[in-house]
């Protein structure tokens, strides 16, 4: 029977791995080397520094090389830095590789998980049978169909499965699941900050190492928990995972996998047993169960989709008392399930949960040992993605270069299916089969419309009349809508008959049939993807306007949990807008007004002076969440009555996507003047900068403190300065990573401006020769500075005789902060020639620089009425 739980590797362990590696050959030992690569890579880059000191101290590495890994896995990550080693490594010699796998007690498991356990005969026949079934339920991957295709293509799932990024928390917190949340609702994903995050909270890690021991909480985990939003491939990851461990590729320990879908178990009854739910699902196991179940520790049991579980599981520890013991208690489903995940039903089993995490956000921190979250595509996936489905280089790669442009459409594309959707939405756009392409949509709502459209254009023989075509879709709607509002992913045909929704092939575009499983002989059908069943529910608003659902539905908006209905509120809004609108209205008649009117004051109502005098991050992000409400309406005069005259949009310390600028760049866009603007720790980059910069002109105040801004970002920064209609006055860009090159183009565009009145540069490393530039301005008779921070600069006493004489010259600087520089008593003439010069200069900071006590006390004492010297 296999152990969870690992001793202490002796020294002796050590000796004897060592002696038995040294019966390889060095060609035998690199092919070993080859093989297991990716597990000392897994191993070492969690605990990188330690794999280092011990190389080094057995003279592997030189303290110079170990340090330049350490650098390296410090500015960039810790993969990357362990790869780096690895290859290094085991191209140096056959000592050196000997090296890097003593201690790494890598063998005994791999093994294991390669070639499994030892079973006897009957039992072994049992799980060939039971492999060869699950390899028949996975082997195959079903993609949605096209536009005039009469099915979805059938490929195997190990020539078409795309690699989708996945990332374990360190620990289980509820407030990461909470923030995952709030970001997925709107597919807000980044890759730098997912490369700041798996440093600094999350490790990388591939599906087939979930259940590996994990060095950082020191335990081969049995409860395994993994999310991601709708669409984002849970199941196929599950799929995925199943057939290669049918097929011997991984988790060999496991001598069987059982795998339930919790839409599934929402028809098997109220109780059951395990035993009998096995048995149901798996029949082939009947006889030899008792025998099978004798092992608890050689089991894992996969449950998908606990978002679409009917009811809770009790995980809680006052709820411990309903928990089942053994396998032929009878429970409910939710009782077993908890049962399993809390080991006091078949102790030492593994179970495997995924979900959305709006699922993850009520329970209790440390209830799975690890949580892993599925991120989707990064760039080079969504771009493969795009050639794979337009299978055309030059189609693909313009429609990708669209997609990333418009920032709004790129960041669905993490989701494998909204990249379905979008390249379905867009094929007609960038393919001019017949005639002109149409023109490309350019929010969420004008997305799903023209994916819509394309569904009713390429279903000619099947699609109804117009008349006929607004009933089909009105009924689909309400059925919808009904789901949305009662939590119902998966209807039965009872549903479809209540909404007399006739199934047709027209309706495969939206709606898919789900064949009987082995735990329902029942046919059911649920929509291609949620995000088009909040499509047609709040479609059904503007083809069937009824004022009394309408409240209703809104009422439940406004009252329910953060992100329930906020992709729904997004295409309310979008869809009020007449050019949205109006490739659906060819197919459907005219949408209702009272409808549009309804909407339109509903988004008048919020309530934007309140949530922006919210100083918290949850606040700023609701007020965001509205923003991209009126992103989606199209509609500059709704903004301009939302926020009002000269607005003071404040969202410090909420970290914005490059989405988000391009949401905030349209609402900065509908105004015609901004009095304040501060986005101080936002992260927003460059990028987020260039979305930004068209508008910023508008803006009298404008802080961008603390971004991560480099020295291209001063260009962006100063068209907004040079134009002539630049509102500036008071400009902050401190605490970022400009440096002395970008000094000379900072100069260039204050020469041109004539409204900056205040400039913070404090934190950046300008050092004197950036100075040199800027003191060409300072002394320039134009210039109208009267605030000037240089605090924390990198100046030293070089750089002061000049500055001293360009602010002699100056008559307009009133405020000046020169403090926490490296200014020395040998600067005090050049200081005590400005104090007593410079009539102008009220205010002067000269603090934590390297002055003595003597030298502060003269150029104090040389204070006049109205200076300020501060120390």
């Amino acid at each position: 029977m296999a152990s969870n739980q690992r001793r202490a590797v002796s020294d002796g362990d050590i000796h004897a791995f060592r002696e038995h590696l040294g019966n390889f050959t060095p060609g035998e030992l690199m092919r070993l080397s080859e093989h297991f690569r990716p597990d000392l890579v897994y191993v070492i880059e969690n605990d990188i520094l330690t794999v280092l000191q011990e190389l080094t101290a057995r003279r592997v590495l030189t303290a110079q090389q170990a340090q330049g890994y350490s650098d390296w896995e410090k500015n960039h990550d810790s993969t990357r830095a362990a790869e780096g080693l690895v290859g290094d490594i085991l191209a140096k010699s056959y000592a050196a590789g000997l090296e890097l796998w003593t201690g790494q007690n890598l063998l005994k498991e791999n093994l294991l998980n390669e070639h499994g356990h030892t079973l006897e005969a009957e039992l072994k026949a049992c799980q060939e049978m039971h492999k060869a079934k699950l390899r028949d339920l996975t082997g195959l991957m079903k993609e949605n169909k096209t536009p005039g295709q009469s099915e979805g293509e059938i490929f195997p799932i190990a020539s078409r499965y795309v690699e989708l990024k996945v990332v374990s928390d360190r620990h289980f917190m509820k407030q990461t699941h909470q923030e995952h949340e709030a970001l997925a609702a709107a597919g807000e994903l980044n890759e730098y900050r997912l490369q700041r995050r798996v440093k600094s909270e999350l490790e990388r890690i591939t599906p087939d190492r979930l259940f590996r021991w994990c060095t950082r909480s020191r335990r081969v985990p049995l409860s395994v928990m993994v999310s991601g939003v709708a669409g984002v491939g849970k199941t196929t990851l599950v799929q995925k995972f199943i057939f290669d461990w049918a097929v011997g590729e991984h988790y060999q320990k496991f001598a069987f996998v059982f795998i339930f879908k919790f839409r599934d178990l929402n028809t098997v009854g109220e109780k059951r047993s395990l035993e009998s739910l096995i048995c149901q699902t798996y029949p082939l196991l009947r006889d030899k169960l008792p025998t099978v179940l004798e092992d608890p520790e050689k089991l894992l049991f996969i449950f998908d989709g606990l978002d679409e579980s009917r009811t809770d599981l009790p995980l809680r520890k006052e709820e411990a008392q309903k928990l089942c013991l053994k396998p032929g208690d009878v429970k409910p489903i939710s009782v077993i399930v908890a049962s399993l995940v809390k080991q006091t039903l078949l102790k030492g089993c593994s179970v495997l949960l995924t979900s959305r995490p709006s699922k993850l956000a009520g329970l209790e921190a440390g209830v799975f040992h690890r949580v892993a979250n599925i991120v989707g595509f990064l760039a080079k996936e969504r771009e493969r993605y795009f050639f794979t489905f337009f299978q055309d280089e030059r189609v693909s790669r313009e429609a990708f270069a669209y997609v990333r442009d418009s920032q709004v459409l790129y960041t669905l594309c993490y989701n494998p299916s909204y990249c379905w959707i979008t390249c379905t939405a867009l094929k007609p756009c960038f393919t001019s089969q017949a005639g002109k392409p149409q023109s490309a949509p350019k929010t969420v709502t004008q997305l799903f419309v023209s994916y819509v459209t394309h569904i009713m254009a390429n279903h000619t023989q099947e699609r109804p009349e117009t008349r006929s075509m607004r009933d089909t879709l009105t009924r689909l709607g309400w059925l919808a809508e009904y789901g949305i509002k009662n939590h119902i992913l998966v209807f039965d045909l009872k549903y479809l008959r209540d909404f007399k929704v006739e199934f047709s092939p027209f309706l495969t575009g939206f709606l898919v049939e789900n064949p009987p499983t082995d735990n329902s002989s029942k046919v059911t059908y649920s929509f291609l993807h949620l995000t088009i069943q909040e499509f047609f529910a709040a479609l059904v608003h503007y083809l069937d306007y009824k004022e009394d659902r309408f409240r209703d539905t809104m009422a439940k908006a406004r009252t329910c949990k953060e992100g329930d209905y906020e992709i729904f509120s997004r295409f309310l809004a979008g869809l009020s807008h007449p050019a949205t609108r109006m490739p659906l209205e060819k197919y459907t008649g005219k949408f209702s007004a009272e409808a549009t009117r309804q909407v339109i004051g509903w988004l008048s109502e919020m309530n934007y002076e309140e949530l922006q005098s919210r100083d918290e991050p949850k606040g700023k992000r609701r007020l965001m969440n509205i923003f991209n409400l009126l992103f989606e309406s199209r509609n500059s005069q709704l903004v301009r009555d939302v926020v009002g005259k000269d607005p003071q949009l404040d969202f410090s310390d909420l970290y914005l996507m490059p989405v988000d600028c391009t949401v905030l760049a349209y609402v900065l866009k509908c105004c015609e003047e901004i009095g304040c603007l501060v986005l101080e720790s936002c992260f927003i980059q460059n990028e987020g900068l260039e979305r930004l910069s068209p508008e910023l002109h508008k803006v009298r105040e404008l802080s961008l403190l603390d971004n991560y801004l480099k020295n291209p970002a001063i260009k962006e920064i100063g068209k907004a300065l040079v134009l002539p209609n630049c509102r500036i006055e008071a400009l902050s860009l401190g605490k970022n990573m400009f440096t002395e090159e970008c000094c000379a183009d900072l100069a260039s565009v204050l020469q041109n401006n004539r409204t900056l009145l205040s400039l913070d540069l404090k934190k950046n490393k300008l050092g004197n020769r950036g100075l040199s530039y800027l003191s060409r301005v300072i002394e320039s008779t134009e210039c109208k500075l009267q605030k000037l921070v240089l605090q924390g600069t990198g100046l030293s006493d070089e750089s002061c005789e000049s500055l001293c004489s360009a602010l002699s010259k100056n008559s307009s600087l009133r405020h000046l902060n020169l403090s926490a520089n490296v200014f020395t008593d040998r600067c005090a003439e050049h200081l005590h020639f400005l104090i007593l010069t410079s009539l102008s200069h009220v205010e002067l900071r000269l603090g934590l620089n390297d002055f003595s006590p003597e030298v502060e006390k003269q150029l104090k004492s040389l204070q006049r009425e109205g200076q300020i010297i501060h120390f």
